[in-house]
């Protein structure tokens, strides 16, 4: 059976992957680039890992931080996560040429208190960390330009993915900016917003707790709406994998290098929008029984 393929023009028309067959935009041009995603999912699963809100770290992270009053008066998942992301936001000041070397969300908050600035890493880290404290399994984003390996700075930008079970999908939330993309009423994921910003939604818009601007966001935002790659072990408090999980577009360059000099490693790559959107409680399953777990360690 044929691979399934979702293309997208410049002027899609649809957010929605389709399930059977190949989906191809009808008011597609030659002359515009097509950028493709494989919808059935891989024939190898990579189960995400997540610790429990109840977990020695994550307990210690809500309760030193207060988190269960920030999200007390949220009733929706999508709200919880508005509230989370507004914390960060206001915890963290942004400078894009200091390097922070920890990833502990602990360390990187308390150089905050001290007057430290810190890159679009550090808020994805921290945002993700606060998330999962609070019960809403989330992971980092790395979003990448598809120049990432020839560029010499500002090739990609980091944020957040969460889990929100009231929505039944992950939905992409950016600490830095204070923002949440909307196709309407609908939270959208990081490549339903590059869908949806190349078919120039009119409807597009940002869920924010500041007045955050949404069309300069996303002008900015677009160039990086290329590569999408997370971790695939979110566990806190110990040894963990370092191995990610890369969604390339069909027939694109897979990077090994970002921004000419460093080395992208133990990393996984797909063109399946499918596996790399998966639900994680199905890949919960798939993690406990075993399944795959060569693809983790």
């Amino acid at each position: 059976m044929k691979s399934k393929i979702l293309l997208i023009s410049l002027f899609a028309t649809s957010l929605a992957l389709p399930t059977v067959g190949q989906f191809r935009l009808a008011s597609h041009s030659l002359d515009q680039p097509i950028i493709a995603y494989q919808t059935a999912p891989d024939s190898v699963a990579y189960p995400p890992l997540f610790s429990s809100p109840d977990s020695a770290y994550l307990t210690r992270f809500r309760e030193m931080f207060g988190l269960a009053n920030v999200v007390a008066s949220e009733n929706t998942d999508l709200g919880r996560a508005r509230a989370m992301c507004r914390w960060v936001y206001f915890r963290l000041e942004h400078d894009g040429r200091q390097t922070f070397k920890s990833t502990d969300a602990f360390d990187i908050l308390h150089a905050a208190q001290a007057g430290e600035s810190v890159q679009c890493v550090e808020y994805g880290l921290v945002l993700a960390t606060a998330l999962n404290a609070v019960g809403i399994r989330a992971r980092p984003l790395y979003l990448k330009a598809a120049n990432v390996q020839t560029k010499a700075s500002a090739a990609g930008h980091a944020l957040a993915e969460a889990w929100l079970p009231d929505q039944g999908k992950w939905v992409m939330v950016d600490a830095q900016a204070d923002i949440i993309p909307m196709l309407g009423p609908t939270p959208l994921n990081a490549l339903e917003l590059q869908q949806a910003l190349q078919a120039g939604r009119p409807e597009l818009t940002v869920l924010s707790s500041t007045r955050a601007g949404a069309r300069s966001y996303f002008r900015w935002v677009k160039q990086y709406l290329y590569y999408f790659d997370t971790v695939l072990d979110n566990r806190y408090g110990i040894s963990k994998s370092s191995t990610g999980l890369m969604l390339v577009p069909s027939g694109a360059h897979k990077p090994t290098i970002f921004q000419r000099t460093t080395r992208i490693r133990n990393m996984r790559y797909t063109s399946s929008a499918a596996t790399f959107y998966a639900s994680p409680v199905a890949n919960e399953r798939i993690a406990q029984s075993g399944f795959g777990e060569s693809q983790v360690h």
